[in-house]
């Protein structure tokens, strides 16, 4: 593909993301394999571009995922021909990494879907636009080709999806509901974790509401506005509200809650092909019920 760019002091994976129907993220891959080349000569990301500039871009080949499809039982909530919505149970890894090479989602969908999947986000996680954490519930929208994926995307980066969670905190609130603005990144020292920051970090901005005040816990539903790792978590420990069971931000762990309680409840979007809103609710988990349970009894 040749592109002569009209463009003037622009990034050029930002130019080349808005000229085509390619993700941000697969341009930046493509640049790092060297498939790049401005003016004839090998680019980065960060090259700044100039009118008359002549691109050359070489898509990266598409590999066949060596990713095992296994026949692993799902709750698909609704399925057409472009999108899969799933609820996905706690402890469940959404894609394959070290140490989870197999029984996550992409091997479950992989089988369901015979492979018919999105490949823009990468040969490990066909399919995958969006994830939730390991031991968070609750849905999750799958892209059946790459089209669905590019629009299911652009609602993502412009904020648009409908994403509503329900959380378990420690501590009670003095207000019933509020807003935390706070931009998130990866934490400086302990890498496996992500901290509210200036350095290095994007925008984070999640709107909370009290639904029901227990002996020293809060039972929250949480709105998203944006979708950076970890957000609910890094957000709610960073006004002091740690949630139950998330011993990786600092929740002691009293009750024996294994994991954080946290329930992706809601997702709507418009649905790629036909622009018509759709919108998904799933239950809370038994697991979760109960716990609400014991705390009603302290």
């Amino acid at each position: 593909m040749k592109i002569i760019s009209d463009a003037e002091s622009t990034r050029l994976d930002k130019y080349l993301s808005e000229k085509t129907d390619k993700t941000r993220s697969f341009i930046q891959k493509a640049i790092e394999q060297g498939l790049v080349l401005v003016n004839g000569k090998v680019a980065q990301a960060k090259t700044k571009l100039h009118a008359g500039d002549e691109i050359q871009f070489e898509e990266p080949e598409i590999k066949n995922a060596d990713i095992i499809p296994q026949d692993i039982p799902l709750e698909i909530v609704y399925e057409d021909d472009f999108v899969l919505v799933i609820n996905k149970p706690k402890g469940m890894v959404v894609h394959p990494a070290p140490g989870n090479p197999d029984n996550t989602l992409v091997n479950a969908i992989m089988s369901h879907c015979e492979g018919r999947l999105s490949t823009i986000n990468s040969v490990v996680r066909p399919g995958i636009v969006h994830r939730i954490d390991k031991d968070t519930s609750g849905l999750l929208v799958i892209a059946k080709n790459d089209e669905s994926h590019n629009a299911l995307a652009e609602q993502f980066k412009v904020h648009s999806i409908e994403r509503v969670y329900k959380a378990v905190v420690k501590g009670n609130f003095k207000e019933n509901s509020g807003t935390i603005n706070a931009p998130i990144g990866r934490h400086p020292v302990h890498r496996k974790k992500m901290a509210v920051t200036d350095k290095n970090s994007k925008a984070a901005v999640t709107h909370f509401k009290v639904l029901e005040s227990f002996n020293g816990y809060t039972l929250i539903e949480c709105r998203l506005e944006t979708g950076r790792t970890h957000q609910i978590r890094v957000h709610l420990n960073y006004i002091g509200h740690t949630l139950l069971g998330d011993t990786l931000y600092g929740d002691k762990n009293k009750l024996g809650v294994e994991g954080q309680v946290l329930h992706a409840g809601v997702l709507g979007f418009n649905h790629p092909e036909t622009n018509e809103f759709v919108r998904f609710e799933s239950p809370l988990p038994e697991e979760f019920e109960n716990i609400l349970t014991e705390l009603r009894s302290l």
